[in-house]
């Protein structure tokens, strides 16, 4: 069951509950007449409508990831500024259609505001659980992802090509040679550091993608054309931690090298609608999962991606054209689901 179902389940289910506990407690003291079961009703659906707008505002402000100093206060005025509107409501109502003497308009309130404010520590405590939750699944199969990246993103077969061409160039130009060396170290210092880090600045993914291109490109010569087009924004954005250069690497293994001129590999970058959009296009051919060219590296990233994002991400490989496979990313700007991560510095 997923959660949006399961919340709908809760919140009709709960209130409706709740509405059904008030008339069996009425019907000791009095009898149960059409208009106490209409203005039953209407508390219902008004108690359901306004903690459905408040939850999506705490959804869209992000009170989430606010510290308890900041949050309560808010959670305090939201739920009085309810409890106000929807006992004022409730007592006109009544005075106006009954004969009866209506409740103290301050006791309504009262009410109210415990009713409101059960509700929010319900809420928060659940989202709370469920981070919890998440984040133990996290770390849970990290283990695996990490290993499997590792074997995707450094690889014997790529130290070793990476190693014999430093070395070709430490007679020949021996200043690049030096640079080589640092990119490389680069590379491996970055990859041993994944630790179990969910996200890094793009920025500093970027660099790592540039270095390995870099070692790339010794070893490939001209049969390696690079291309990066970044957007100005991208710098404001985090992303997982090897994820576009172990793309950036299956690009090459399954495309460009298999090609006797070899070929191109392009990066790019955009902003679109709160979405950070991340574009690989490599010269080859991708046959659809029905060779190795899938690897470690693409079910890493699909499995990062969920895991990190839910559904809120997307990822999709395909030919673009004759010659060119497209590799898409695209990341949301703000995802609830992760109250601890910043995904906008």
């Amino acid at each position: 069951m997923n959660k949006q179902k399961l919340y709908w389940i809760c919140q009709i289910g709960g209130w409706s509950l709740y509405g059904i506990v008030n008339l069996m407690g009425y019907s000791y003291t009095r009898t149960i007449t059409q208009i106490l079961l209409i203005g039953e009703i209407f508390q219902v659906g008004f108690f359901m409508l306004s903690t459905h707008l408040l939850r999506l505002h705490i959804k869209r402000r992000d009170w989430f990831s606010l510290p308890w100093n900041r949050l309560l206060p808010r959670l305090l005025l939201s739920t009085f500024l309810l409890s106000l509107t929807n006992s004022t409501i409730s007592y006109i109502l009544v005075t106006s259609i009954s004969s009866r003497q209506a409740t103290d308009l301050f006791a309504l309130i009262f009410v109210s505001l415990i009713i409101y404010f059960l509700w929010v520590s319900i809420y928060f405590v659940f989202h709370y659980f469920e981070s919890y939750r998440k984040t133990l699944q996290y770390e849970a199969t990290m283990n695996e992802i990490e290993l499997n990246s590792l074997k995707s993103q450094l690889n014997p077969h790529f130290i070793f090509n990476a190693l014999n061409s430093i070395r070709a160039l430490v007679d020949e130009n021996p200043s690049k040679s030096k640079d080589a060396i640092t990119q490389l170290s680069n590379i491996l210092r970055n990859s041993l550091a994944l630790d179990k880090n969910r996200l890094v600045d793009f920025n500093d993914e970027i660099r790592t993608v540039r270095d390995y291109l870099a070692l790339e490109t010794i070893r490939f010569e001209e049969r390696l054309k690079t291309d990066l087009q970044i957007h100005p924004s991208s710098e404001l954005y985090k992303v997982p931690p090897m994820m576009i250069q172990t793309l950036v690497e299956n690009g090459i293994k399954h495309g460009v090298s298999n090609l006797k001129k070899g070929g191109k590999i392009e990066i790019s970058t955009d902003v679109k609608d709160s979405m950070f959009i991340i574009r690989i296009r490599n010269s080859g051919h991708y046959l659809n999962g029905t060779s190795k060219s899938t690897g470690y590296g693409l079910d890493n990233t699909r499995k990062r991606l969920k895991l990190i994002y839910g559904d809120q991400a997307s990822f999709h490989i395909d030919n673009e054209v004759k010659g060119t496979v497209l590799t898409e990313i695209r990341i949301p700007e703000y995802s609830p689901e992760q109250k601890d991560i910043n995904w906008i510095k």
